[in-house]
């Protein structure tokens, strides 16, 4: 016996006396249902299916049908924006294309996933397609990033006030064990290193702040904040005074010196506005 149920086709194996089988309403048919054995079958008349196992038996469930394609979306999302956070974008004069058949072969999937979760990577701001042309990593115009860096100082430095408020002495300290192992010295063989210990100093006190809507904001900034701090890192000497304003800017936690630190953070910040501003013509 074959029912259509939502738009499933389901066998239904009844094991029942003769006399249960015979017609009695569609409510008759629902609670006989909930006393049979399912197994279901795919495709929009059930013809050809693949048998895939006993889904009831004499327990009642309310459950939906997993949607196998938003799950893919989504894991195909979070990889795809994952691995574009993880690009050198700066790095390279080049932009950055991606292929769409190569994405779906490392990723495992049809293309029909792998679209839309492009098509939201682009909606954020990550992705942009021209046609004819292909896919490509979005990269900012020096005027563009050096706004960006402005708005994210205005963030990070209340994220400090916020971190003086309610950050633990242990949020403190991990942010000291951080840093305290560069030495000048040692800085020029590590800057690499550095330069992601860095960019985690930043995310750090931003989650630190307890502020969702700062954290929030200032992730959808993240991958080119990342990239463009990764790209000046090793030009002239942004490491060494970079980190001697990190060092200030701890002190300045530790002393819950709540005005201060906003200002050192917000001031740091800027400072790699200007140093963009100034000295990376390679983004024009």
């Amino acid at each position: 016996m074959a029912l259509r149920v939502s738009g499933i086709w389901y066998t239904v194996s009844i094991i029942q006396k003769r006399r249960a089988t015979q017609y009695q309403g569609p409510r008759a048919i629902v609670r006989m249902l909930a006393r049979t054995t399912l197994t279901t079958t795919s495709g929009a008349d059930g013809v050809g299916a693949q048998r895939v196992g006993n889904v009831m038996n004499r327990e009642r469930f309310s459950v939906e049908p997993l949607e196998q394609g938003m799950s893919f979306k989504a894991k195909a999302y979070q990889s795809l924006r994952q691995a574009i956070t993880q690009m050198n974008i700066y790095g390279q004069s080049n932009e950055i294309r991606l292929d769409e058949r190569r994405l779906c072969e490392a990723l495992g999937v049809s293309r029909t996933p792998v679209r839309e979760a492009m098509a939201l990577l682009e909606q954020e701001g990550f992705i942009r397609s021209q046609p004819r042309r292909g896919i490509f990593v979005v990269r900012k115009t020096k005027a563009e990033l050096v706004e960006m860096i402005t708005v994210c100082a205005a963030l990070e430095g209340m994220a400090a006030r916020l971190f003086v408020e309610n950050a633990t002495t242990e949020k403190l300290e991990l942010l000291h064990a951080a840093f305290d192992k560069y030495t000048k010295a040692e800085l020029a063989e590590h800057v690499a290193e550095y330069s992601d210990a860095n960019i985690v100093f930043h995310q750090s006190i931003v989650q630190a702040s307890g502020s969702a809507l700062i954290s929030d904001l200032t992730d959808r900034f993240f991958i080119h904040m990342r990239a463009i701090r990764r790209a000046t890192m090793g030009l002239g000497d942004r490491a060494d005074q970079s980190i001697h304003e990190h060092r200030d800017i701890i002190e300045a936690l530790a002393a819950r010196d709540a005005d201060l630190a906003e200002r050192r953070v917000r001031e740091h910040t800027l400072g790699l506005a200007q140093y963009v501003e100034r000295h990376c013509a390679f983004l024009d």
